[in-house]
């Protein structure tokens, strides 16, 4: 297991952990029913914080931050020694903690994405672990929440007698879901961007050596140009060059402070 505390990565607190230690982390809070907030950051999660610094104070304010891309880690093994030898990818995170939750008995609750998806993942989900179990799956709406509606969400959740909340919005507004729910749940809520997607058969994976190689964002532009290409053909570069800057000590990236005050908008 390894957990080697949190490094600044261009401002951004990102924790050097793995998947066993994160997903202890998530199970331990869904069993003693304490709030926790989790997402998996890769390039363009942490490029979200460095151009909105009221964002970067809610990243920061994480209880977990994993890093999802392969650029994200080697930037904590450049900048803070970690010897990751791994990332904590999101999809993947998803279904160890999925796992555990079947095996222990914890009941889990889809949040996001479209009806038809959380369909076909939730019978995904159910037959990779037999014995999971779904306390409810509610789509996205896809405006911002009304007055009261975030507490009304909040208290279909528990009513649900859900454990541990899987929440697929997309970066950056799942980052900000989880930020103002974290308050009214006393449960680990996950932000899991793709993961949705991938699990439920709507999005194909990239072939392992893209993975690995950190190409993964060449992959999903090949899928999804016209939607994607702003985010990998600006803010890859624009990450790379802070990240040079940050190395070699000619910018210091000071982080935000974290922030417990929920958004005033958000997006359900």
């Amino acid at each position: 297991m390894i957990d080697r505390g949190k490094g600044n990565v261009l401002g951004v607190c990102v924790d050097a952990m793995d998947y066993e230690a994160a997903t202890d982390k998530v199970l331990a809070a869904a069993r003693e029913a304490r709030p926790l907030a989790l997402t998996a950051l890769a390039v363009h999660g942490v490029m979200t914080g460095v151009q909105d610094k009221a964002h970067e104070a809610r990243l920061n304010s994480f209880d977990v931050v994993t890093p999802d891309g392969q650029p994200v880690r080697w930037a904590l093994n450049l900048l803070h020694k970690a010897q990751l030898p791994d990332r904590t990818y999101g999809p993947t995170l998803t279904l160890k903690v999925v796992e555990r939750c079947a095996a222990e008995g914890l009941p889990i609750y889809l949040y996001g994405s479209t009806q038809p998806v959380l369909d076909r993942l939730s019978a995904a989900l159910t037959t990779q672990f037999p014995g999971l179990k779904i306390a409810g799956a509610e789509p996205s709406k896809f405006r911002s929440a009304q007055p009261g509606e975030p507490a009304e969400i909040a208290r279909r959740i528990a009513d649900s007698g859900a454990r541990v909340v899987l929440v697929g919005l997309g970066c950056p507004r799942q980052e900000v879901f989880v930020h103002a729910m974290r308050p009214l749940l006393s449960m680990p809520l996950l932000a899991v961007g793709a993961a949705f997607d991938y699990h439920a058969g709507d999005l194909r994976k990239p072939p392992p050596w893209m993975q690995q190689r950190g190409l993964e964002w060449l992959w999903r532009l090949g899928l999804e140009p016209k939607r994607l290409w702003r985010r990998y053909l600006i803010l890859n570069p624009a990450y790379l060059a802070r990240l040079g800057a940050q190395a070699s000590h000619l910018w210091r990236a000071c982080p935000a402070e974290p922030t417990t005050t929920p958004a005033d908008t958000f997006a359900v």
